[in-house]
């Protein structure tokens, strides 16, 4: 009898998370890879596809989808491109599961697709929701899907709601680094650099993520993401400072019991827990030690200081196109950051004033949030 493999593709392998998938699928013999895409290394897409030998490959830029076919001419892999390469690698009928582990709000349609076809989705793009949340998870829902998240934070909260009634919850308490700058003011961010940024000092991500950790932006995705993923209002969500990331997150319930998820900070856990959910399997790796662990502090974020918790928390309460308009804006104002264009405070100061700017539609369709996405990008370009 045939071993019986699971059948994953993956939005986004050459990225951090996407890497660590594959960890995750060479830590174990039966996960199968169908599909893998990049938007536009090739180097390394190239060597996971040798490695993985996945029927299809979807590379989002035209050119370097050229160069690959070419590359891989000794190979059977059929290399595809664009949004539409994205869309077959999100519908492909062997698959039973997508990893979107796609930075930005290119996830969005491959992630739809993908629930349309009704493929779980193991979840690491948090524009997904944060974007088209209202669009989302009724169709998961209607389609049956599972929605399992893969970050560190929401992976927390899911375990730590296993076997309870959503009924029974009072509060979720998603918990921060606090990230580089944690403890400094206004004043000493005015000349911080992109390599100062770029020292989160607990978590190995992509840059995006980790200059979005240092603006407290991440925080206020995971805010809006959460109050989807687990249909919890604005006023029940609760963020704490816990500087060593021990503890991942927590849940209050209503007889004032709380549980938390702790462990090292390694995303191969969530990872792994999602493609194996609601199995638990071994995983390699350093383990706490609670007869070394002294202590765990906890602190209040300091939203006066790190605007991107307020703003995220404003845009999800205004809600409609609001989301976005802070996603986008600060996508935008992140790269140009990254880029060394923009000081570390023009990202605050950019995401507020593409907000006001911003005329909100309600309920919005696919086609309105995608109109707000390039609305707040040429804003940004416009003003910086």
């Amino acid at each position: 009898m045939k071993e019986y493999r699971k059948k994953i593709a993956v939005l986004g392998s050459t990225g951090s998370i996407g890497t660590q998938t594959l960890d995750v699928v060479r830590a174990n013999g039966d996960l199968e890879v169908e599909a893998l895409s990049a938007g536009s290394n090739i180097d390394l897409l190239e060597q996971q596809i040798r490695e993985f030998r996945p029927k299809l490959a979807a590379v989002y830029h035209e050119e370097k989808a050229v160069q690959l076919r070419e590359r891989l001419r000794d190979m059977d892999v059929r290399v595809v491109s664009g949004m539409d390469g994205l869309l077959e690698l999100a519908v492909m009928p062997e698959t039973e599961i997508l990893v979107t582990a796609i930075v930005g709000m290119i996830g969005i349609r491959p992630t739809i697709a993908a629930i349309e076809a009704g493929k779980d989705i193991a979840l690491a793009n948090k524009e997904t929701l944060v974007t088209a949340g209202h669009l989302i998870m009724p169709l998961a829902k209607e389609k049956g899907v599972k929605i399992l998240p893969v970050d560190s934070e929401h992976s927390a909260i899911f375990q730590c709601l296993s076997g309870e009634e959503r009924r029974s919850v009072d509060k979720l308490l998603i918990t921060a680094s606090g990230g580089p700058f944690r403890g400094k003011k206004r004043e000493e961010l005015r000349k911080v650099t992109v390599e100062d940024a770029l020292r989160h000092p607990n978590w190995s991500m992509g840059h995006k993520i980790t200059i979005d950790s240092a603006t407290l932006v991440n925080k206020g995705l995971e805010v809006m993401e959460a109050r989807w993923l687990f249909d919890v209002e604005l006023n029940d969500i609760q963020v704490v400072v816990q500087p060593k990331s021990i503890i991942h997150s927590m849940v209050q319930f209503r007889d004032g019991a709380v549980m938390a998820q702790l462990g090292t900070p390694d995303m191969k856990l969530p990872i792994q827990y999602a493609l194996y959910y609601p199995d638990r399997r071994y995983l390699e790796g350093e383990r706490l030690d609670f007869r070394t662990l002294k202590e765990i502090t906890f602190e209040e974020p300091d939203t006066e200081t790190f605007e991107g918790l307020p703003l995220a928390v404003r845009a999800s309460r205004e809600g409609g196109t609001m989301p976005t308009i802070f996603n986008a804006a600060n996508e935008r104002l992140v790269a140009k950051f990254l880029h060394r264009e923009i000081a570390f405070l023009d990202i605050y100061d950019g995401i507020r004033g593409a907000m006001e700017h911003h005329q909100k539609k309600e309920n919005p369709s696919l086609e309105e949030i995608l109109d707000a996405e390039r609305e707040a990008w040429e804003w940004v370009d416009q003003t910086f």
